[in-house]
């Protein structure tokens, strides 16, 4: 452990300014979990001994990102570390929060507070692992367990059920059976957690290289039934958690869930919206699980394809492998290019010039008549020129009318 990864030593001066002030600095969490685990890292924190405003009387430009609970921004040559105090806390009412937080200078109390063995490891600026808690040798058991007591964390902060099960998928490790178990027995103490934090950890369970035991995990300790719409949808959630293909996007794995639980297209909006989902993701997701009903019934064709566009395609087309389907990226790639146009704004004609051309007031006709052309340019049928649109509009208002 002893050299340190470029993430680490871009922080180390953050670390060393701290200890040279006359407190200890370490890097803690996830990152060093992730370091023992050669994965990427993403955010590099500090734990010190130093309080807030002994922090802040460091480093000349800070911000109080979380001050009351002992975190600090420090901006240091272009990159912010949250530099957060050891502290221990006191009971949680509310099963989210603690109702006061105690700065302390022990790094061993501040590890015995946080959530799982694996993610209350510390490392100096020597690269020297600090483990308390035997989180070394559960990362090479590859197995996921509490600090202490399973049920004590899980009353301190119930969000944590939901990142065992997360850590499960996200790591593909197994989960300790006490662990385990007082998940099952406190479950329902998830009802006390807002929905967008719940979100947030089902997201990352859905993407995880272990998914599959993620998702069981959360069927078996019965995290799903305090989940928004999944409650009695054990079947379903069962069998999504048997789909081997690995997801990568969030929008898949919603409409994968989507399909899997059998919701009604005309049900996923209100299902999302529970799940405080974006509009913009929620309009995503129903056009691709669209798509991907049709793509199970039938190849694209012209129509679809344009309906679907490219990325929703290409995410649709990822998905039908585990579906006993051969994936056709590249014929969807080179369909979709061939297209006369993308989206309807390439027509080179404008309702104003139909409403010209055509010696008629604005009304519902023109909508209909536009996505006629859309089609009609769409199957190759005219040209998209606009003297060619204008002759076939001219014809097709002739028609009606005769």
């Amino acid at each position: 452990m002893r050299k340190l990864d470029s993430e680490f030593m871009k922080a180390l001066p953050v670390i060393q300014k701290i200890q040279e002030a006359g407190y200890e600095a370490y890097f803690v969490g996830g990152s060093v979990r992730d370091r023992i685990l050669k994965k990427p890292i993403a955010d590099v924190d500090i734990a010190t001994s130093a309080f807030p405003m002994e922090v802040k009387e460091i480093f000349p430009r800070t911000v109080d990102v979380g001050i009351e609970h002992g975190t600090v921004m420090v901006l240091f040559e272009g990159e912010g570390y949250e530099v957060t105090t050891f502290r221990t806390e006191s009971t949680y009412q509310d099963y989210r929060r603690p109702d006061t937080v105690t700065f302390v200078r022990s790094l061993e109390e501040d590890l015995k507070r946080r959530d799982f063995t694996v993610n209350a490891l510390a490392m100096n600026s020597e690269g020297e692992l600090i483990d308390y808690f035997g989180g070394l040798k559960d990362i090479e058991k590859k197995i996921i367990k509490a600090v202490g007591s399973a049920s004590e964390r899980f009353h301190e902060d119930a969000l944590r059920m939901m990142r065992g099960v997360r850590f499960v998928s996200q790591l593909n490790f197994s989960m300790e059976t006490k662990t385990e178990l007082a998940i099952k027995e406190h479950h329902a103490l998830l009802e006390k957690i807002a929905v967008e934090r719940i979100q947030v950890e089902f997201v990352k369970l859905l993407l995880g290289q272990g998914r599959q035991i993620g998702l069981r995990k959360m069927i078996e300790t019965e995290l799903y039934q305090f989940c928004p719409g999944l409650a009695s949808k054990k079947v379903g959630l069962t069998t999504f958690a048997k789909f081997e293909t690995r997801l990568v996007t969030s929008t898949s794995a919603w409409t994968l869930l989507t399909y899997f639980i059998e919701l009604p297209v005309s049900e996923i909006e209100h299902f999302l919206r529970n799940w405080k989902c974006s509009k913009k993701e929620i309009k995503h997701i129903i056009k691709e699980r669209i798509a991907f009903d049709q793509r199970l019934e039938s190849f694209w064709n012209k129509e679809r394809l344009y309906q679907a566009g490219l990325d929703i395609a290409l995410e649709v087309e990822t998905l039908v492998d585990g579906f006993q389907q051969e994936s056709q990226l590249e014929t969807v790639q080179e369909l979709y290019e061939a297209l006369p146009i993308k989206e309807r704004q390439e027509m080179n004609v404008s309702g104003s010039d139909l409403i010209t051309a055509l010696k008629r007031p604005a009304g519902p006709w023109l909508g209909e008549l536009l996505a006629k052309i859309e089609y009609q340019l769409l199957i190759g049928a005219i040209p998209n020129q606009q003297q060619a649109i204008l002759e076939w509009a001219l014809e097709a208002v002739k028609g009606e009318e005769a």
